[in-house]
């Protein structure tokens, strides 16, 4: 089968790129990431040459932009996500223009454009469904919408996304991608089977490599990012009194926050600990937080580590990082399941082209 080529969009730490290429059937011809952090851990794991640092829209304006078979990627969500303050008017909302306008420019014959659920009831979204009516920029092509979780797809967690496929109109119409895991969820145990739960190591280790112009921490490997945090007495409390499958509401009172005490309802996910024959709750950008959500070890007295963190959104064992620590959490929030990523590249490869 001949080989795909792709340009990743809004490329972040990899994610996507790792799950289409690990199928063997795509290559990447342009990746484009405006952080430099994520940027740089995308090159130590795919390359440097073919990565732009900076901004798209000077990246789209400057670029020779080759034809490619697939365009992928996620514009960052922020502005309308359910967990922000969904701004319509954030400008990282518009983004989704320059990816539309590199579609426009690289001709696919699909694209893959991953996002929150929210996006799908966005102003934006109707904005792209627009572009490709009669007419508009992208008339050559139709979208097709779905929701898909993550889980049943093979990824250790639950995350429910919007998926736009587009195509050309030449193309007969897509259908919904179908999980093979849809009844057989994957769960916290397989994830991290194999790594050790004690750990006692705070800081990564002191590297630092130059990239882009600039000087970051690194490179570091997947193992090196088992490590935990410092924690006050207060929180090391807590995690004590918390029973396996626990949460918040198992808290004796007097280590309760006291607008834990006065709601009684709500988030049933704050301080709680993950389950060992359930997949993850979604993974996101502050999982090192237990105040955040359902972040804490099933056993342990801590939060999941950056390590488990990215094993739970399906990074090889073997994948390198650069970056602080709060950095490559962000950059392991925000990517999308490796699993997801490679059920997504098989669909769009079995097409008709």
């Amino acid at each position: 089968m001949t080989t795909l080529r792709l340009i990743d969009l809004f490329a972040g730490a990899g994610g996507m790129t790792q799950g289409f290429t690990e199928t063997g059937l795509y290559s990447v011809a342009q990746a484009v990431e405006w952080d430099r952090a994520a940027a740089a851990t995308y090159a130590a794991n795919h390359g440097a040459d073919h990565v732009h640092v900076g901004d798209i829209t000077k990246w789209r304006e400057a670029a020779d932009i080759p034809e490619v078979d697939v365009v992928i990627g996620g514009p960052p969500c922020q502005g309308f996500s359910a967990l922000g303050k969904q701004d319509v008017q954030d400008a990282r909302n518009r983004l989704w223009r320059e990816y539309a306008l590199t579609i426009r420019a690289s001709q696919p014959k699909y694209f893959v454009l991953e996002n929150v659920t929210q996006f799908l009831t966005s102003p934006q979204f109707r904005s792209l469904r627009r572009w490709t009516h009669r007419g508009g920029p992208l008339s050559d092509y139709a979208v097709h919408p779905f929701i898909l979780n993550a889980a049943d797809f093979g990824a250790f967690q639950c995350r429910r996304r919007a998926v736009v496929i587009g195509r050309r109109r030449d193309l007969p119409r897509v259908a919904m991608p179908e999980g093979d895991w849809t009844d057989q969820h994957r769960t916290v145990r397989q994830a991290l089977e194999g790594i050790e739960s004690s750990v006692s190591q705070i800081e990564l280790p002191s590297r630092k490599q130059r990239f882009a112009g600039a000087e970051l921490a690194g490179v570091y490997t997947s193992e090196d990012l088992h490590v935990t945090r410092r924690y006050e007495k207060i929180s090391t409390d807590r995690f004590a009194e918390i029973p396996l499958g626990g949460n918040r509401f198992d808290l004796p009172d007097h280590l309760k926050a006291r607008c834990w005490i006065e709601h009684t309802t709500g988030a049933a996910d704050v301080m709680g600990r993950l389950r060992w024959d359930r997949p993850s709750v979604t993974i996101r950008t502050e999982f090192f937080k237990p105040e955040k959500g359902r972040y804490l070890h099933p056993v342990e007295d801590r939060a999941i580590t950056h390590f488990e963190a990215a094993v739970l959104q399906g990074f090889p064992r073997s994948y390198r990082w650069m970056g602080s620590k709060v950095q490559i959490a962000k950059q392991i929030g925000n990517a999308v399941p490796v699993q997801l990523s490679t059920a997504l590249a098989r669909h769009i490869a079995a097409l008709p082209r």
